[in-house]
């Protein structure tokens, strides 16, 4: 079974017994996920130790980008604007290094959210920082609560990875995010989109799995086929050794 990572982040907890206490987690749905279409996940805890970050990459066969904090304005080259919410800028760092060997040794990768946003930054590309900074967005793209409710359609692109994975044009997905992709790093297509013309995902051009969507699949796997596609995909792409894992 392919060993699939996950980037981790840092919760601080604000009671309690040990106020200020840093706890190294992911949200159970995106283990759970992984579990569920035939990988074995490992929680890989943020760090700035190269020789660390360089053995978790040895030891997986794909790489999940979680959610979580604002991706800093900073290294877009932008100022941060008021609507900007809060930022963990050595995490952007961790994800940064990660995706950079994740992407040396060629295994699957899939950003989610936040891990969409990270990919699309590292390779040039730019953010809204807030959602109202688009004159375009329409759509209610933070639903706010109850993570397995879709509130709103996707269409993809035909010729994608993406399309040949979910196999539809159009899908419901939700959403959690008030930050959205401003400029598409060129080494990515965008291959799917809300109703109001946000971008919903990405791929790369040339690398044989690397994705990024902005809504959370992890969140819907109990219910949704298509979000338990995406995991699939990603973890028979993991699979070196079957030839029927390729998609």
């Amino acid at each position: 079974m392919p060993i699939v990572g996950i980037s981790g982040s840092v919760m601080i907890d604000q009671g309690g017994m040990f106020p200020g206490y840093h706890r190294s987690y992911v949200n159970e749905d995106y283990v759970n996920s992984v579990i569920q279409n035939g990988g074995i996940p490992v929680i890989i805890p943020v760090s700035d130790v190269a020789e660390v970050l360089d053995s978790y990459i040895d030891k997986i066969d794909a790489l999940i980008l979680s959610g979580g904090h604002d991706v800093c304005s900073m290294n877009y080259n932008e100022e941060p604007c008021p609507k900007m919410g809060d930022i963990f800028p050595e995490r952007d760092k961790f994800d940064f290094a990660l995706l950079e060997r994740a992407e040396k040794k060629r295994i699957p990768i899939l950003g989610i959210c936040r891990g969409a946003q990270v990919i699309n930054v590292y390779h040039g590309g730019s953010l809204y920082q807030d959602v109202s900074m688009c004159d375009t967005a329409a759509v209610k793209h933070w639903q706010g609560h109850f993570p397995e409710q879709v509130t709103h359609s996707v269409d993809i692109v035909d010729d994608s990875l993406l399309h040949r994975i979910i196999k539809v044009n159009r899908v419901m997905v939700n959403s959690f995010h008030h930050q959205i992709m401003k400029n598409v790093s060129s080494d990515f297509n965008v291959v799917a989109r809300a109703a109001d013309g946000v971008v919903e995902a990405i791929e790369h051009k040339d690398y044989p799995m690397l994705i990024g969507v902005q809504w959370h699949p992890e969140m819907m796997h109990k219910k949704s086929m298509q979000m338990n596609l995406l995991f699939t995909a990603l973890i028979n792409n993991a699979c070196k050794d079957c030839q029927m894992c390729e998609i």
